[in-house]
């Protein structure tokens, strides 16, 4: 079996996209099918980290070209170049692969470029979370939480089927695997290790900002201030200096590989409402929000509507005072993350990318994903 997935990171579109690709061909991997990942050659590309983790790769060049006739998706620019080239490069690639499924996740691209793709591939998935363009599709992916159906009502054909909800989430088997210590952890905690990961590129520098503010906190001396960035941040040797000279206790980690054990050892995270977000929920870590991009503001509101999380909205110095405010009532109140933390794990379970697996072998008809 053969799955082929068309997606990007870069310093704009940031790295989510690519490492829900990624935990679901690892999966895929694990069950004998081939993953070939197209992706365009953006800076700050993730297709060395790809191609590490035994999957093909197929570098598409940066081009300069966007003259396709609108109507365009809102996120068009992202693709950086039309989208009858990117279908016509991709198709090059996959015509001679013979693949079963081709996976989309970019919301640059929409029915437009599904339908030039659509005949070379036996089924066709999109990964989507925005519910705002018309996909043609086998199956679709949108792991918002309490996403329904309504949204995608006119937007894909009436025979597609649907997967929402953050049960599908998909992440690392890690995580469903230190999901029970991790909330019996929680039952006794007090603010010793606090998390902020605000995106892998973190491109306008959340977390530089986030540092001053909690520099004029009252955070205890023996808080231990984990950052988490990706060596591909233009920000990063900023943080790493700015990190030596606070007087907080700040240890910065790149490129890291551990993440569901760092996460489970925090008591607390500050972070953006993408798609870590269900890593967290997963292991009941309770989070202060920060939207940092405007698909993020769905998964944001959701999140703190359920009790799951304390959504700040965008970074403004408002914000930052609330920061400020927030993390000093939690000090005094550590009770008061009980029901975050209950409502957070209720969320998501970690199980979600084998309800993906299960369905991609259903839809396929032969079975091939059995163990």
């Amino acid at each position: 079996m053969r799955v082929a997935f068309r997606t990007d990171a870069s310093l704009q579109i940031g790295s989510g996209h690519v490492m829900r690709c990624l935990t679901l061909a690892d999966a895929l991997k694990k069950h004998g099918v081939a993953c070939y990942f197209i992706c365009r050659e953006h800076p700050g590309h993730l297709l060395e980290l790809v191609k590490s983790r035994g999957h093909k790769t197929h570098p598409l060049p940066i081009g300069d070209s966007q003259n396709d006739a609108p109507p365009h998706p809102t996120h068009a620019h992202w693709l950086g170049i039309g989208w009858r080239e990117d279908a016509n490069q991709t198709l090059s690639y996959i015509k001679g692969l013979d693949i079963d499924w081709l996976i989309i996740d970019h919301y640059a691209l929409d029915i437009l470029w599904e339908e030039q793709l659509r005949t070379h591939c036996k089924k066709l998935m999109v990964i989507d979370d925005l519910a705002d363009r018309n996909h043609t599709c086998d199956l679709l992916l949108d792991q918002t939480l309490d996403r329904q159906a309504e949204s995608y009502k006119n937007l894909v054909p009436p025979g597609s089927r649907l997967l929402l909800g953050a049960e599908y989430a998909l992440l690392r088997p890690e995580f469903a695997a230190l999901r029970a210590d991790s909330l019996k952890r929680r039952q006794h905690s007090n603010l010793k290790k606090l998390l902020i990961f605000m995106g892998g590129m973190d491109q306008d520098n959340s977390t530089g900002q986030i540092l001053s503010t909690l520099a004029g906190s009252q955070l205890p001396e023996d808080v231990l201030v984990c950052v988490v960035m990706s060596s591909r941040a233009p920000w990063l040797e900023q943080i790493e200096k700015q990190a030596l000279a606070s007087h907080l206790n700040v240890r910065v980690y790149v490129d890291v590989k551990n993440m569901a054990s760092l996460m489970a050892e925090c008591n607390l995270a500050i972070g953006a409402g993408g798609s870590t977000s269900w890593e967290r929920c997963c292991l009941g870590l309770p989070t202060i929000l920060f939207v940092t991009a405007k698909n993020q503001i769905t998964i944001a509101s959701n999140i703190s509507r359920k009790g799951a999380g304390i959504n700040l909205g965008e970074i403004t110095p408002d914000s930052l005072v609330m920061l400020q405010q927030t993390i000093a009532k939690l000090q005094r109140n550590p009770e008061s993350l009980a029901s975050v933390i209950k409502s957070a794990s209720a969320c998501c379970d970690g199980q979600g990318v084998y309800r993906v697996l299960n369905t991609l072998e259903e839809e396929s008809h032969h079975g091939q994903l059995n163990n």
